[in-house]
């Protein structure tokens, strides 16, 4: 695999953790369609990770985001940005609690995980090692 490969979209409205999905399988089979691999598992972390990620900023940023995949030798890089500059804030969960938990989630699935707040809003940046 010479060069990573890369996706980027502009999405909103209540399809947009689909369509993220969506955009995670296009690319693992992008790269694979050129010979490389993505593990299933590295795979379905990332569509977890998107899903919480781009749901989160849909919910509480205004309801539109943009989306940028890049797959490469290191693993996968997962960029959401949303006009919104406030960060994610984890909450404390009670056992009976809906919600919350998706932070939590990704930060343990993603070996890098940060927050850059930028003068358009923010950009939440998520890093997954390849065979994690």
């Amino acid at each position: 695999m010479a060069a990573p490969f890369r996706r980027h979209c502009e999405i909103h409205g209540p399809y947009a953790a689909a369509r993220a999905r969506a955009e995670v399988h296009r690319l693992a089979h992008e790269a694979w369609l050129a010979g490389g691999t993505v593990e299933q598992t590295v795979e379905d972390d990332a569509v977890l990770v998107v899903s919480e990620l781009v749901g989160n900023a849909v919910r509480h940023a205004g309801g539109a985001c943009s989306l940028d995949l890049s797959f490469g030798p290191a693993g996968i890089d997962i960029d959401v940005s949303d006009p919104n500059p406030e960060p994610p804030r984890p909450r404390s969960i009670e056992t009976t609690s809906e919600g919350g938990r998706g932070w939590g989630i990704v930060s343990r699935l993603t070996s890098e995980l940060t927050v850059q707040g930028h003068q358009r809003g923010k950009t939440v940046h998520a890093h997954i090692d390849l065979g994690s």
